[in-house]
């Protein structure tokens, strides 16, 4: 059992439950993947898997093509790392690892780069409620004190300010897999997940 996949976003969509509640859905297609190489106790240190989503044939360069020829993984374009946990099973390089691994209602963790927003303003960004947005205030979207002159006569660090919005790795947790099209590839998801339309995400099976 692999201890998770990698795949694309498609977008967002909403399907019914019997008892008639609308749930809000993401579409994922999820592999096929491939396991590029084992990593062991005794060689590397852990225990983990690389895994890399197939897509179409690429040419990579000299080292990668070498690398990618031990497992049989040709087409592969993006490579991540999991690691395993003891009764994962016994992974090796040239396995495919298929969305069937998944099943409804099972709780899985999704990884991705949420959008770029660009450059924000604090109340953007952080939420901040800005000033009085009366006639002279001068004060209206400004972020206020960030730190006194007697004290602490300096600026903390991780001090909520101006500056980039989004474009950050993400996960979201405990995420419960609504349906599984082993045919097409494509794992539902209930709820948002981070990133674009056409997004690289990674599926990692819950672990709290």
């Amino acid at each position: 059992m692999s201890p998770g996949i990698i795949g694309k976003k498609i977008g967002m969509t909403q399907v019914f439950r019997p008892d008639g509640q609308v749930v809000p859905v993401t579409l994922v297609k999820a592999g096929p993947c491939v396991v590029t190489q084992r990593k062991t106790p005794a060689k590397d240190g852990y225990d983990a898997i690389q895994l890399g989503l197939v897509e179409y044939a690429r040419k990579a360069n000299k080292p990668m093509a070498g690398h990618y020829k031990k497992s049989g993984a040709d087409g592969v374009k993006f490579v991540r790392e999991f690691k395993l946990r003891p009764g994962t099973g016994d992974l090796k390089a040239g396995d495919r690892i298929l969305v069937d691994q998944f099943k409804p209602q099972d709780k899985v963790d999704v990884t991705g780069v949420s959008k770029g927003r660009g450059f924000a303003g604090v109340m953007k960004r952080h939420g901040f409620g800005g000033g009085d947005a009366t006639h002279g205030s001068m004060f209206h979207r400004a972020p206020g004190s960030i730190g006194a002159s007697s004290y602490p006569s300096r600026v903390f660090p991780g001090t909520r300010m101006p500056g980039q919005m989004g474009d950050a790795q993400v996960t979201v947790r405990n995420l419960e897999v609504i349906e599984v099209d082993a045919e097409d590839n494509v794992l539902m998801v209930k709820g948002a997940v981070p990133g674009p339309n056409g997004a690289y995400v990674i599926v990692r099976r819950a672990r709290r």
